[in-house]
């Protein structure tokens, strides 16, 4: 038994957005090590196939919204609380303001309300672990997708604020932050995925390991994606260099749309 396997045993957990993609391969890989989970999504018929198919309950509903009924139906408490629903918008600076709001209220205070409904019984208790499905366009950038790329920016923030601002009173927090995976988001995404993401995409599962291998280390930054350690690092080393290397891709893009 790991480390990971032996804290997860009997632990309430919650994955909201786990009707399909990583959020279900993340409810059926906590519920695999033994978790009591929680499967919500906005869609109650795919929440309701993977409870059942995991043995797990199904809360459907805004994932904003969901705390209380979720902590009832797991007898009072939640021990992890993945925030996973997301919504990929496209555009760029010029998208209607209603995709704007969108965007940063489903992928950056959803988590923000989760985390404010959680805290004072993890901090009471000295224990709780949140994790941040996020993306690597939020420790980067997506071409073609401006709503999506910055409310990851600030998905990536709270995350890190969290884990900086209440890491010694026990709260664990971990950021998972992969390129393309092989989803429902991913073929929404056009020929912007297909330029960038599609090459190097990985299966839900894949995510799911690298998150146990994160909590088994203790480690909050999640890159299923070994290589965006790089491009992270090659940002920060030379912010010019990179912009204009995504500018690149930018026009390899915009050329071959049209």
């Amino acid at each position: 038994m790991n480390a990971a396997t032996h804290e997860l045993r009997g632990a309430a957990v919650v994955v909201t957005g786990a009707g399909g993609g990583i959020g279900a391969a993340l409810a059926r890989r906590f519920a695999a090590e033994g978790a009591r989970v929680v499967v919500n999504d906005l869609d109650a018929a795919r929440a309701g196939a993977v409870a059942a198919e995991i043995g797990a309950v199904a809360v459907a509903g805004d994932a904003s919204a969901i705390v209380d009924e979720a902590r009832d139906a797991l007898g009072g408490t939640v021990d992890v609380w993945c925030a996973n629903a997301g919504l990929g918008s496209g555009g760029d600076a010029f998208a209607d303001e209603a995709v704007w709001a969108a965007a940063w209220d489903v992928n950056v205070m959803a988590h923000v309300r989760a985390a404010r409904a959680l805290l004072p019984d993890w901090l009471e208790r000295g224990t709780g672990r949140f994790v941040s499905t996020v993306s690597a366009a939020g420790l980067l950038t997506m071409i073609g997708a401006a709503p999506y790329s910055v409310s990851k920016h600030g998905a990536y923030a709270f995350a890190e604020w969290l884990s900086l601002t209440y890491r010694h009173r026990g709260l664990k927090v971990h950021a998972i932050c992969p390129q393309g995976v092989r989803t429902d988001m991913l073929a929404a995404t056009g020929s912007a995925g297909d330029l960038v993401l599609v090459p190097t995409a990985v299966e839900p599962e894949a995510v799911a390991d690298a998150l146990l291998d994160a909590i088994a280390a203790d480690r909050f930054l999640v890159l299923p994606h070994p290589e965006v350690a790089d491009y992270y690092r090659n940002r920060a080393d030379d912010p010019e260099r990179w912009i204009g290397g995504m500018n690149k891709l930018q026009r390899h893009w915009e050329a071959g749309a049209r």
